[in-house]
């Protein structure tokens, strides 16, 4: 049976001081808490190793928000899946929309650090969406499957059932916009029959498929109550404890 999911991507957010009291934060009101989903926090790349140390003493679970394509080697800036997993990083972020916006990532190079990833034993959750534009042309639906068929369709079963993803859609990305609960179950389910036609129903009903896009303890519940929305990639909201746990809260 597949896993309810909540992840907080943080962006370039809080000072170690501020992400500090943030996780500890939120692992206390974790163990006040039943909670019927797994709980990732993604803080930026300077904070894995104090998440990871708190993951060690609760529930919490520890994400990534980016990967290099590269194992290693003369690439300035870049962390590497092996760091990642030095420091028990379990899952990590691919293709978030203002990746491939600011940074020109393509499927290709999604590819390669979902190989990585995968290789190392942690995790990646793919995201995938189209921008607002892509939506008003009614091509959304070319758009996700080009984006998972180029990146993610060379794997092999067992593979892509290690695999989450995140449906973004980009207009509705920090915008206080939100895909309305039917458009947001017709996509996981177009994604999740997409997965079926290429490794069957089997893995399909097995993969995780989270919904990214100004989801907040408002419309959590209603998003999450869709037979295909297994959880959320949270944006803002997951900046604040008591917001993230109130999310979480709504399976």
């Amino acid at each position: 049976m597949r896993k309810n999911i909540v992840a907080g991507n943080w962006k370039m957010n809080k000072t170690f001081q501020e992400a500090e009291e943030l996780i500890d934060r939120i692992v206390v009101g974790m163990e006040d808490t039943s909670l019927k989903c797994e709980l990732i926090i993604c803080p930026p790349a300077l904070y894995l190793e104090v998440a990871s140390d708190y993951a060690e003493e609760s529930r919490l679970s520890v994400g990534a928000q980016n990967v290099s394509e590269h194992e290693k080697g003369a690439y300035t800036g870049e962390i590497s899946a092996p760091m990642l997993d030095s420091v028990d990083v379990e899952y990590c972020i691919v293709g978030h929309s203002e990746r491939r916006k600011y940074h020109g990532e393509t499927n290709a190079q999604l590819a390669k650090k979902t190989d990585l990833l995968l290789d190392y034993g942690i995790r990646p959750i793919f995201c995938c969406g189209e921008v607002l534009e892509e939506r008003e042309k009614a091509i959304q639906f070319n758009v996700v499957k080009k984006q998972i068929t180029e990146s993610l369709f060379h794997l092999s079963a067992d593979e892509f059932s290690n695999l989450v993803i995140a449906y973004e859609p980009v207009w509705a990305i920090g915008t206080g916009k939100t895909a309305t609960p039917e458009q947001a179950q017709e996509m996981h389910a177009f994604i999740r029959n997409l997965i079926s036609e290429k490794y069957g129903k089997n893995i399909a009903d097995e993969v995780s498929i989270l919904y990214g896009g100004s989801c907040n303890p408002g419309n959590a519940k209603t998003l999450f109550s869709n037979p295909d929305v297994d959880g959320g990639l949270i944006g803002g909201a997951s900046l604040k404890a008591d917001d993230f746990l109130k999310i979480a809260q709504s399976f």
